[in-house]
């Protein structure tokens, strides 16, 4: 069976909690009673650390009023939550929304690097809307739309006669 995430444009976080907690209350819902608490304590920890968020364990998530985790790291978070169970099959709505350039390129690097985390093929489906060419670059397949029709699908290195 295909477990399948998805991550949606807008970060809905509890701003009180901190990074650490807000995952580790996530692993508590979504995994079974039998998991250890160790076990799950320990699948954040690494989830975390896939998404370079280790160093903010302790920051909180903040929103508005409230000093907290950057964009980029709020994004990272969602992210978290949802790769928490090491779904097959990842959706992300505009992942990059928000971010600058280099928070852009962080965000998916991390995303493109678990593809072929535990010798696992994932599905990762992403829709971005003009990503710089440092970004694009990291995609293996894609499907380029122009006012909802398909003008490209196949490998990405593939397509940039297309995307000119």
């Amino acid at each position: 069976m295909w477990n399948q995430g998805y991550v949606t444009q807008d970060d809905a976080m509890l701003s009180t909690l901190t990074t650490g907690e807000t995952l580790y209350y996530s692993a508590q819902l979504q995994f079974p009673d039998s998991m250890s608490i160790a076990e799950k304590k320990e699948r954040t920890d690494m989830t975390l650390r896939e998404m370079g968020l280790q160093d903010a364990i302790n920051t909180r998530v903040g929103g508005w009023g409230s000093k907290g985790l950057s964009g980029g790291q709020k994004r990272r978070l969602s992210i978290c939550i949802e790769i928490l169970t090491r779904p097959r099959l990842l959706f992300l709505d505009e992942p990059t929304s928000g971010l600058d350039s280099a928070a852009s390129y962080y965000v998916m690097s991390r995303i493109a690097s678990l593809n072929l985390r535990d010798g696992i093929r994932r599905t990762i489906v992403a829709s971005i809307h003009q990503p710089s060419s440092e970004i694009f670059e990291l995609f293996h397949d894609l499907c380029l739309l122009s006012s909802g029709e398909t003008v490209y699908f196949g490998p990405a290195s593939d397509a940039n006669q297309v995307r000119k």
